[in-house]
């Protein structure tokens, strides 16, 4: 095939001559084929031209990307940095309350052992901002760790504080109506019999009409007339607390209300076995009668 040849007949015009040409059929396929190289090299140059033009372009926009990258990892690294100082401070005001209050402390490395490890690397990073990535991840996951063991530790302190609150409103602790310390607690000189006698509470003389308060939160459980203690009121404040006012004018309580320190319960007087107007206070834990000073925290002789 390739040893045929091809004749062409040119004819220029009417006037012109006429020639004839006679091409070999390999002539033509060379041609035609190297036709079609340089074509195809020119489309393969000028893609790859254009494909390094736009990796160019990308290379460029990669590279500022990454500056920005970096520039946010450094402002989240300070940031961090600032996030763990307030997570410091926030466990030493956490071991002060614990000891203001005498909770029990938690020991250094029951803290490390609550917030566990950091996970393992995927991959190790190969280059400087993906490195910080990596740190700045596993900080924030630590972090994360800390400030939820943290959190629960505080709930802890919060339920033992409610718990101590309780307790402290239950528990008397203040003066129950102002004037002056008539008589104290323990062995004394009987006025009515000139006798030794033990005085189980504190007498504290005013005008008739004083108002006496509960000394702290709880429940009453007599309003009576009580003999030599005239008319008189029972507080039970649980936790074994209970207290006793006696010689009252009145009292503006019943049995079974729920009081709470401060509140008037009675108004002073001069009933029962007394030599003036005057408060007969006690105070009984777990069924023995303690000094009433010792849970005066407002103590003196006037209020």
């Amino acid at each position: 095939m390739f040893k045929k040849r091809l004749t062409f007949m040119l004819i220029p015009d009417s006037t012109g001559t006429a020639r004839q040409i006679s091409v070999p059929v390999a002539g033509l396929w060379l041609a035609a084929s190297s036709l079609a190289v340089v074509i195809i090299a020119k489309v393969l140059f000028a893609s790859l031209w254009v494909s390094n033009r736009v990796d160019s372009s990308e290379l460029t926009q990669l590279r500022s990307e990454n500056a920005q990258l970096a520039e946010r990892y450094e402002d989240l690294r300070w940031k961090l940095s600032e996030v763990d100082a307030r997570y410091q401070e926030l466990i030493e005001k956490e071991i002060a309350i614990r000891t203001l209050f005498e909770l029990p402390e938690i020991d250094l490395e029951e803290r490390q052992l609550g917030i566990g490890g950091p996970g393992p690397l995927v991959s190790e990073p190969t280059t400087p901002l993906g490195l910080q990535a990596y740190e700045s991840t596993e900080r924030v996951e630590e972090l994360l760790r800390l400030s939820s063991y943290e959190l629960e530790k505080f709930a802890d302190v919060e339920q033992e504080l409610l718990e101590l609150r309780t307790e402290l409103a239950h528990t008397p602790s203040i003066k129950p109506s102002p004037g002056w310390f008539s008589s104290s607690f323990g062995y004394r000189t009987d006025p009515f019999t000139g006798m030794r006698q033990f005085h189980r509470g504190i007498d504290i003389a005013n005008r008739p009409g004083t108002p006496i308060v509960a000394t702290a939160d709880g429940k009453v459980t007599r309003a009576v007339k009580a003999g030599n203690f005239g008319r008189m009121v029972t507080i039970d404040h649980g936790n074994g607390y209970v207290t006793r006012y006696g010689h009252l004018a009145k009292w503006t309580v019943k049995v079974g209300q729920r009081v709470e320190r401060g509140e008037i319960i009675a108004y002073m007087g001069n009933t029962g076995r007394s030599t003036g107007p005057h408060l007969h206070y006690e105070v009984w834990k777990d069924g023995k009668a303690v000094n009433p000073r010792s849970y005066i925290l407002n103590s003196g002789n006037n209020l």
